[in-house]
């Protein structure tokens, strides 16, 4: 017992947690956008994937870290723009169509790869973001080392979160967005026209898990390789249920997951003698369990995976 407790009282798991939630906050964040207007992005692993590449190409061939990160965002909303494309205007299956997406944002992203950088023995790398002390804070004790010590799309990530909650419930914008998810056409008899909408929608929500990706090349790592989003996608798809589709549970559901994964992995050197796959397992497991509970009580936005034909009912 007193093992565990060393391990949740270290400050180093806790600036874990933050680094590893960060990739999984960017996507569900893009994941709860795209759904609030009522449009199932299953597309989010090679977005995310396909992010990661991007991202991690515009600085390896001379651009900086966060110009990297806006290639990364605007090569996700361009995908969005193609899912919107299908399932808004043309109404095809939002799950046919996303699971196209991440294959073909998968594959593409190692086919561009490979035509760009060389076969080598070990990936090439670039310089990633460094993290950053908050001056006043990252000396604060156990608190500072552990919150206060992380690269600066950690704190934008989390940044965003709340400036999501904050428009998602209290300003015109947001309004229009859940109108959009919950009854398209009383949204249209009010003025809100849900095609434009939802098409914004998607495209926002595309760049953040696009964005996500790219944290995993720019700053979680420093270089690509194609299996390294590890189906952090579906993840955020599961987090966004476990969210209840609000941004702030959905940011305590990236943190929780991550505190299971960052902790099973410092628990595996006090429990040598246990098969390691039984801790890699632990946090899907503690994650199904608090998806099944917290789901029961989830709402789900009415037009989820309705599509919407102007004038019609």
């Amino acid at each position: 017992m007193s093992a565990f407790l060393d391990i949740v009282a270290s400050a180093g798991l806790w600036a874990a947690v933050l680094r590893i939630a960060t990739p999984l906050i960017f996507g569900t964040l893009g994941a709860l956008l795209s759904e609030r207007s009522g449009v199932l992005n299953l597309g989010i692993e090679g977005i995310m994937t396909f992010g990661a590449m991007a991202g991690w190409l515009a600085v390896f061939n001379g651009a900086d870290l966060w110009t990297g990160m806006l290639v990364a965002a605007a090569s996700g909303a361009l995908f969005g723009l193609v899912h919107a494309a299908m399932t808004v205007s043309l109404g095809l299956s939002q799950h046919v169509t996303g699971l196209g997406i991440t294959l073909f944002a998968s594959s593409l992203s190692y086919y561009i790869f490979r035509l760009t950088v060389p076969l080598a023995s070990t990936p090439p790398t670039v310089t990633p973001f460094q993290p950053i002390a908050v001056p006043g804070l990252s000396d604060l004790p156990f608190v500072g080392p552990a919150l206060f010590t992380q690269t600066l799309p950690t704190y934008l990530s989390i940044a965003i979160a709340l400036l999501l909650a904050y428009v998602v419930y209290r300003t015109p914008l947001g309004l229009a967005l859940r109108m959009s998810g919950e009854n398209p056409h009383a949204a249209e008899a009010q003025g809100v026209d849900p095609i434009r909408v939802r098409y914004g929608a998607i495209m926002a929500g595309s760049a953040l898990m696009a964005m996500g990706g790219a944290f995993l090349t720019l700053s979680a790592f420093n270089s690509f390789f194609p299996t390294m989003v590890q189906g952090r996608g579906w993840i955020c798809i599961a987090l966004v249920v476990f969210a209840s589709w609000r941004p702030g549970r959905a940011l305590f559901g990236a943190l929780l997951f991550a505190f299971f994964d960052a902790f099973q992995l410092r628990l595996q050197t006090v429990l040598g003698d246990v098969p390691y796959q039984i801790f890699l397992m632990m946090p899907y497991i503690l994650s199904i369990a608090a998806l099944a509970v917290m789901a029961r009580r989830a709402r789900v936005p009415q037009a989820l995976m309705q599509p919407y034909r102007r004038g019609e009912r």
